[in-house]
């Protein structure tokens, strides 16, 4: 019987069935999502430190971004969530000075949302804080290695685009 040593360092049994990944986590969609969910932890806890945002907050936030107001209806499709969704975070920004409301001038039913100064502020802290962090990424790779991984998680999302329109028309 070999002995494999495990993510934390502890030798495991290849025979043993409760120690081995299950075959899910061998794949590459698992993988990703590990990774990707990976940097989101570490993006959270980095925007709360250094601006004081939620998760929530900071898509808000990082969304308006140095942009003209939008409509709530808008950034609420810009992240992917519904109004009701996102209309406790707009109002603890609105409460906290970073969000300004007011109607819009086209149509005063319409409510248009913006960075104030302070919000500005807080983006500006998120977009240093994310290209920090793209950099440390970077520095793993070189720029062939980098050129070729770019182009393979564009034909990924194009086929992963594809996959979910098929399960859409599935339903």
């Amino acid at each position: 019987m070999s002995q494999t040593s495990g993510r934390d360092g502890r030798e495991a049994s290849e025979t043993n069935d409760n120690l081995s990944p299950a075959p899910i986590t061998a794949m590459l969609s698992s993988r990703l999502m590990v990774l990707a969910n990976l940097l989101k932890r570490g993006a959270i806890l980095r925007y709360k430190r250094l601006a004081g945002l939620s998760s929530v907050e900071f898509g808000l936030v990082a969304s308006l971004g140095r942009r003209p107001p939008m409509s709530v209806a808008r950034l609420a499709e810009a992240v992917g969530q519904d109004k009701g969704q996102i209309s406790r975070a707009l109002a603890e920004l609105v409460s906290r000075k970073l969000i300004a409301k007011s109607a819009n001038p086209k149509d005063s039913r319409e409510v248009l949302v913006s960075l104030t100064q302070a919000g500005l502020a807080a983006h500006d802290a998120i977009v240093e804080g994310a290209q920090e962090r793209n950099r440390m990424l970077l520095a793993q790779l070189s720029h062939d290695e980098l050129d070729t991984l770019l182009k393979q998680i564009e034909r990924l999302t194009a086929t992963a685009e594809a996959m979910l329109e098929a399960e859409k028309v599935s339903r």
